[in-house]
């Protein structure tokens, strides 16, 4: 073999040298990203939150103080899911921890010594016996407009929290969660992510939309994360 063969060949062990330095470079650029989204997929999920409530921009409610939750009104067939859904609001909003928290049943004689209906609009009087009455800033009322645990699971609530200084609406909020409702579904695999490190399973799901006390801590816990201190 002359010189210039020679020349040549190397040339040619060259770039295919070259050429397969790339691909595998290409390779693992591509297994590189590949990683880095399935990681930031895992640590970030996208989470469904509800839409239908409202909360006031001009006030912070971490600046708010204590909230007395009055047992809720139920306009529904079943009068023993008051007590239940209003304990679950309890706990789930305790772990929020923007705010103290007091919890008034109707049948109790603080609350019915105001004579106040859930549903009213309250004169600035009212509010001021409330807030002298419960010892606290704002309260929370609210109904259950329906329950039904079949065919299959469906709660309705409609909810607010007033500023009982100055009559303010804090938060309101109206909303139906039914275990049918593909949109209900999604947020039940949101939940379940952010309670359990395992993650969601069929199982699990299924437990929610069938047992009336998980899906009440389900939908205790979608209005506490509503609640939301404002913004630094």
């Amino acid at each position: 073999m002359n010189s210039l063969e020679k020349t040549s060949c190397q040339r040619t062990e060259y770039r295919r040298q070259r050429t397969e330095f790339i691909l595998l470079l290409s390779v693992i650029c591509l297994l590189v990203l590949l990683s880095g989204c399935q990681l930031h997929t895992a640590s970030a999920p996208k989470v469904r939150r509800l839409a239908d409530y409202y909360l006031n921009p001009d006030k912070d409610l971490s600046t708010v103080g204590r909230v007395a939750i009055v047992e809720l009104g139920n306009d529904s067939a079943f009068p023993q899911i008051s007590a239940c859904l209003t304990e679950a609001l309890f706990l789930a909003l305790q772990k929020k921890q923007i705010f103290g928290l007091t919890m008034v049943r109707q049948d109790e004689f603080t609350w019915r010594s105001l004579q106040l209906d859930l549903n009213s609009t309250y004169s600035l009087e009212q509010l001021l016996a409330i807030r002298k009455t419960l010892k606290c800033d704002a309260v929370l009322v609210g109904t259950i407009t329906q329950y039904k645990p079949y065919p299959h699971m469906a709660v309705g609530l409609r909810l607010r929290l007033l500023d009982l200084k100055d009559g303010q609406l804090l938060w309101a909020l109206e909303q139906v969660w039914d275990s049918a409702d593909k949109t209900t579904e999604c947020r039940i695999k949101d939940y379940l992510q952010s309670q359990m490190r395992s993650g969601p399973t069929p199982l699990r799901e299924q437990l929610i939309v069938v047992s009336p006390l998980s899906f009440i801590k389900f939908v205790a816990y979608e209005v506490a994360e509503t609640l939301q201190p404002r913004p630094n």
